[in-house]
């Protein structure tokens, strides 16, 4: 009796542990890295948190890369030059000046210039985060950067949904598209078509719904569909709004906690490696 009741209360207590202190660094005891592929540092007119105050941030819980985007760009050229300890800052040209281009960005001129002279400075490794529909993915000026980016090999940050994703790939084939949000609550299956129809194609998974349950268990489909694209996935905090920055601790807590769920060599792939893979590649010094 008393063997048993032992165990029962050991299991009990394991069971309770939370669940992101599991998510180790397979490696090392300490939580599993994570690279954040999805993050505004925004200034208008100036920033929620000063760069120190990001940076302590990041190290405080363990994201040891970036993708660092920010309206106007200025706070992603104080990113890189801060050349952070144990921080890889992987810069994307925002193409926006004010808030208002996001619903205009594609049909300006002005936005595909901006685009340009930023690329000018080095170092920029993609183009976005852009939002866009269906409705204005074809006018010219999309094509003009779709086509500026597969020119330059740019990868692009693309909010958009499934319909818009295909359209920018019927543009430029050889495109390479993270998807912010991979659809928000689009079917799981409609998502494991579009990775299976374009290789070229990673999905963001912020604000992603569907990934688990009201218990915070992963669901059966996300795992299956993880399992079977370990490579295809990367996480991000999108912190667009100051109360994403307020919370980015349990922003971090909740990917830990599902990541824990997974093997730890798909875990680790979606934490940080597959970012690390994408962004392997740079293009000269920033000039910014």
């Amino acid at each position: 009796m008393f063997p048993r009741l032992a165990a029962l209360m050991i299991a009990l207590v394991v069971g309770l542990a939370p669940s992101a202190s599991r998510a180790q660094d397979p490696n090392k005891n300490e939580p599993i890295e994570i690279f954040d592929a999805h993050l505004h540092y925004n200034w208008e007119p100036k920033p929620y948190y000063t760069r120190d105050e990001v940076l302590a941030l990041f190290k405080k819980h363990r994201v040891t890369g970036i993708l660092a985007t920010s309206r106007p760009n200025d706070g992603t050229h104080d990113l890189v030059a801060a050349k952070a300890d144990g921080l890889q800052v992987v810069p994307f040209i925002r193409p926006y000046k004010i808030r208002a281009d996001i619903g205009s960005w594609f049909n300006d001129p002005s936005i595909y210039d901006l685009i340009v002279t930023e690329h000018a400075k080095g170092g920029y490794v993609g183009i976005g985060e852009f939002h866009l529909s269906a409705n204005n993915a074809r006018s010219e000026w999309v094509q003009k950067t779709l086509a500026f980016a597969v020119a330059n090999n740019l990868l692009l940050h693309a909010h958009a949904d499934d319909v818009t994703i295909q359209i920018l790939f019927e543009h430029q084939p050889k495109a390479r598209i993270i998807w912010a949000h991979t659809g928000f609550s689009l079917h799981h299956d409609r998502v494991r078509a579009m990775l299976d129809k374009y290789p070229e194609l990673w999905g963001e998974l912020s604000y992603r719904s569907g990934i688990t349950d009201g218990a915070s268990q992963l669901t059966p489909e996300w795992r299956q569909l993880f399992t079977d694209h370990p490579n295809r996935f990367l996480l991000g905090s999108d912190t667009w709004i100051n109360e994403r920055w307020a919370s980015y601790g349990d922003i971090m807590s909740g990917y830990r906690s599902w990541l824990a769920q997974l093997p730890p060599a798909i875990a680790t792939k979606i934490a940080h490696g597959n970012a690390r893979n994408l962004f392997s590649f740079r293009f000269g010094p920033i000039k910014f």
